[in-house]
């Protein structure tokens, strides 16, 4: 079936500009989740000039097929280098270049929507701390954090490092509110297990 849909590309070429094909690509990830709208399916066949019944079935194929690339290309993690090889030998090599660039275009744009969809938090894998500020004459003194987040997201996995100072006050303040969510922790382990 898959070669059959890639037959279908091509008509792409009917289009009259790189900007038209970049707001086809464009909206065929903005309406992922709804499907296109009559406005957009309208706009997309004028600018493929598709204006036949019997040019339904390439239209509805090629949409199928581009966005099963777009998908390819945002959710199996392709690196920017390998997204040409996406396509097989048959599509056309001016057409492949061309979809390969705005693929490339787009595609941190794209992760970063399903990351904001997915609303992944990265978790604490280590912390270490030291005292700054502790030479004669100088401010109050503060504590450095370091925090190593590990980051299971599809996209941007592994260890990100995180540094910031805490001075007494800040400390203070995220005592008091780590108190209260061990509270909570607390609250919540009693409820499950019927305390």
């Amino acid at each position: 079936m898959e070669q059959t849909i890639w037959g279908h590309l091509p008509v792409l070429m009917r289009a009259n500009s790189k900007e038209s094909i970049e707001y086809i690509l464009q909206a065929l990830w903005r309406t992922r989740k709804s499907g296109l709208a009559t406005s957009d399916r309208c706009i997309i066949q004028d600018m493929l000039q598709l204006h036949n019944e019997s040019d339904l079935d390439p239209y509805l194929q090629l949409l199928v097929c581009l966005r099963m690339l777009i998908r390819r290309c945002v959710y199996e993690n392709t690196s920017k280098e390998d997204i040409p090889m996406l396509f097989p030998g048959e599509v056309l090599p001016e057409l492949q270049k061309l979809l390969t660039l705005l693929l490339q275009k787009f595609q941190r744009e794209w992760q970063e929507d399903v990351m904001k969809d997915q609303n992944i938090v990265p978790r604490l894998k280590a912390m270490t701390w030291n005292m700054a500020n502790l030479e004669k004459g100088s401010a109050d003194p503060a504590a450095v954090i370091d925090l190593k987040l590990q980051n299971d997201t599809p996209f941007h996995s592994g260890v990100q490092d995180v540094k910031f100072q805490l001075a007494t006050d800040s400390m203070d303040m995220m005592l008091k509110a780590m108190h209260c969510i061990r509270d909570q922790f607390s609250t919540m382990d009693e409820a499950v297990n019927g305390h």
